[in-house]
């Protein structure tokens, strides 16, 4: 989702834009380079004249339930690829930035706390996974590599994500709050997003972690509410934590019924200014209504 909408918002500005790609036959007539994360191939002549590298690749966390293969994969996922890129750059001369993909997920079920990225690492398998994807970067900051980490939030797009998948159900009159209601969601529209992309690979001062969520995180029950509203539709079914757990297991347990209250401190104090602050604006920007 990001990616597809990060390459043509980038052209339209005018860069020149290359795309990573596992299948053969990458080439520079269609911009394409040719890597295996699972194999440890990049070659770095190809990622020496580049000026930035943006990297999004990861496993999706909501497919099913978490057996232990998954787990394995969506660790690998992130892990494996962003240490190949961050060692790769690390290797060359002239080392382009890297910003790199992680999630709020590194702040694991943290109540109602406000938190900017100075929080410490929660517990659970999110926060362990997005521990190592981050510490995945190491390799490039070290040799002296400009690295920005974004902690992204609940993407909220109409077209794809987990606002999609909750359009059927919310539409039928069927969607309502899940579980107690009570975990708070970070949310960030996903046009906000391509402009903190923009806005990192801009200001050469920016390192480290950064959190890209809209400035007024909401609670679960409020988010379903908005969003019923926004439909025009009734919010009447709950899914009790119960359900989720039947269903979900793990993944369900801190997917669905954990939640972090997280700020962006510093794109805030970098002057950056959400275009979507609001919830129910956002939705109904998201969604053409």
């Amino acid at each position: 989702m990001l990616g597809t909408a990060l390459a043509p918002a980038l052209e339209a500005d005018g860069h020149e834009v290359w795309r990573f790609v596992r299948s053969g036959g990458a080439t520079a007539a269609n911009r394409t380079i040719s890597w295996d994360p699972g194999a440890g191939r990049l070659d770095p002549a190809a990622v020496a004249p580049l000026d930035a590298v943006v990297h999004l690749a990861g496993e999706n966390l909501a497919e099913g339930r978490w057996t232990d293969e998954r787990k394995r994969r969506i660790l690998a996922s992130r892990v494996d690829g962003t240490s190949l890129v961050a060692r790769t750059i690390a290797a060359l001369d002239r080392k382009p930035v890297l910003l790199s993909a992680s999630g709020v997920g590194y702040y694991g079920d943290s109540g109602i706390e406000p938190l900017d990225e100075t929080a410490p690492r929660g517990q659970g398998f999110l926060a362990e996974v997005c521990d190592a994807w981050e510490g995945a970067t190491e390799p490039a900051s070290g040799a002296g590599a400009r690295v920005v980490v974004l902690r992204m939030g609940v993407v909220l797009s109409g077209t794809a994500g987990a606002l999609a998948k909750m359009l059927l159900p919310f539409k039928l009159g069927l969607g309502g709050r899940i579980g107690s209601g009570h975990q708070w969601m970070s949310w960030v529209v996903l046009d906000d997003v391509l402009r903190v992309v923009r806005f990192a690979l801009e200001h050469e001062h920016l390192a480290g972690a950064v959190n890209v969520v809209a400035p007024r995180p909401v609670q679960s029950s409020e988010f379903t509410a908005t969003l019923a509203r926004v439909l025009s539709r009734p919010s009447l079914l709950p899914l009790p934590a119960f359900a989720v757990r039947a269903m979900f297991g793990e993944m369900g347990e801190q997917v669905l019924l954990a939640g972090q209250r997280v700020l962006p401190a510093r794109l805030e104090r970098e002057g950056f200014r959400f275009e979507h602050p609001e919830l129910e604006a956002a939705l109904r920007h998201v969604l053409g209504r």
